[in-house]
């Protein structure tokens, strides 16, 4: 009994390789591949699949079935090998096919369906030259069985690997556009903030003067309304008219206020200059807190108003380290816990049942780790916003992989903080996060840097 679907065999229709194939991805599976669906029985004649691979020039062969059941394949190579043969067309067109099969008796390579094509081709490759051209079979579901041409199969991981390298090469320009931008940021934000920090200096450097200066001025106010016991006209008028009294409260509040936002204009611009020591070219001993609290400067704008910070700052030493680059790590970590914070504000605005106890919280911590043969220092930054779901958690650090919204992110921050810590800083940066609680990056630095010494913080 012979059982064929032509839906997939296309008869008297050229195939190319193209259409074999079809448009693939990365994450293409045979299941994408054109699977031929070719059954016959073993008790049917030899000449019944001569007929079969003859219509059809594209068939790699057939699989065999005894009673509907699957018991094997022939190929179209081996079948005609041993009809070539002497009395091979005698002995195998008109016998069953069952006396062909147990003369061969080859077994199959069974692949399921969703193998990844790349996988399923190094397999493939790796049987011996004796059978490597033979076809491989599909399971599609069990007792499901369909035939792949290995052709087909090699010209689909030619495109898989044309595909990767593109990807590569893709990834490699991203990479170095973005590495250039960030070097481009850091020149043009040091060159802002050096413009900006000499009137700065004059502004913060003369507040004290000012200060002083109305203190004077509001004594000898009060000197001359002693020594006056009745003004004139004029110097009443005009007392009232500047309501003299309201001013001498006002004036200390107001030159006060002068000097806090003195004040924070020069640490916003420090913030600004150690942000921008992105291209520093060996590493300096930084004050790690410094870093972080010019980071949260930065983003103060996106914090003041809607997220409650907590900072538990330890006793650190100075840690020797490119301390533009931490401050892009702890800018990339920031960043991140701060819109999934806004994103789960949001959600729970538009959540009937949302949860009345829970309030935006952004957790910065740090420590000292002491032990006998190594120390290191360990940064934590925590939210309490919507968590990353565990499937996509090992793909967090991967390079473009980003759950933001098209536009919104470049799927380059992470990879990037990952590059600087372990690779420049020979560190460790390690994801903990549940959904629906939250996210926590820890960031692990050695401060004892021996080439002998191994880091060994998992088994805290």
């Amino acid at each position: 009994m012979l059982a064929t679907s032509v839906e997939n065999l296309e008869q008297f229709v050229p195939l190319t390789p193209e259409r074999l194939v079809g448009k693939l991805n990365l994450d293409s599976t045979l299941a994408d591949l054109t699977l031929f669906d070719f059954a016959i029985e073993v008790t049917c004649p030899g000449s019944d699949l001569a007929k079969a691979l003859a219509e059809n020039p594209l068939l790699p062969g057939a699989i065999l079935t005894d009673s509907g059941q699957f018991v094997g394949t022939i190929s179209r190579r081996k079948f005609l090998e041993h009809l070539s043969r002497p009395y091979g067309l005698e002995l195998f067109s008109r016998r069953p096919l069952k006396a062909l099969h147990n003369f061969t008796k080859i077994e199959p390579l069974t692949f399921p369906s969703y193998l990844p094509i790349g996988m399923a081709a190094r397999q493939s490759l790796g049987r011996s030259p004796e059978f490597l051209y033979e076809p491989i079979v599909v399971e599609m579901e069990p007792n499901v069985y369909r035939l792949l041409d290995v052709h087909q199969l090699l010209i689909a991981q030619s495109q898989i690997y044309e595909l990767t390298t593109q990807m590569l090469q893709e990834q490699t320009r991203s990479h170095t556009i973005q590495t250039e931008k960030m070097a481009s940021l850091g020149r043009m934000v040091a060159g802002i903030a050096h413009e900006i920090k000499n009137p700065v200096n004059c502004i913060s450097g003369n507040m004290g003067f000012l200060a002083n200066y109305c203190q004077d001025l509001l004594e000898l106010v009060s000197v001359y309304e002693e020594e006056m016991e009745t003004p004139s006209d004029k110097i009443a008028e005009t007392i009232e008219n500047i309501d003299l009294d309201f001013l001498r409260k006002d004036l200390p509040k107001l030159v006060q206020s002068l000097v806090v936002s003195s004040d924070r204009l020069t640490k916003i611009v420090g913030g600004l200059q150690n942000f921008s020591h992105l291209d520093e070219t060996a590493r300096k001993p930084a004050d790690l807190h410094e870093c972080l609290d010019s980071t949260l400067l930065i983003l103060n704008n996106q914090i003041k108003y809607d997220i409650n910070l907590v900072k538990n700052y330890g006793d650190l030493p100075l840690v020797d380290c490119y301390s533009g680059q931490l401050s892009q790590v702890f800018m990339n970590l920031l960043g991140n816990a701060i819109d999934a914070l806004l994103e789960r504000k949001e959600k729970e605005a538009q959540n009937l049942n949302k949860n009345p106890t829970w309030t935006p919280q952004l957790a910065i911590a740090t420590e000292l780790l002491n032990r006998e043969d190594q120390s290191a220092v360990i940064i934590r930054i925590a939210d309490n916003g919507m968590g990353i779901p565990l499937q996509i958690q090992q793909r967090i650090f991967d390079t473009f992989f980003t759950t933001k919204p098209v536009g919104k992110g470049t799927g380059l921050g992470l990879a990037i903080s990952n590059e600087i810590v372990r690779d420049k800083h020979k560190g460790q940066i390690n994801l903990n996060s549940q959904e629906g609680i939250g996210t926590e990056f820890e960031i692990i630095l050695l401060l004892d840097r021996k080439p002998e010494v191994e880091l060994r913080l998992d088994e805290e």
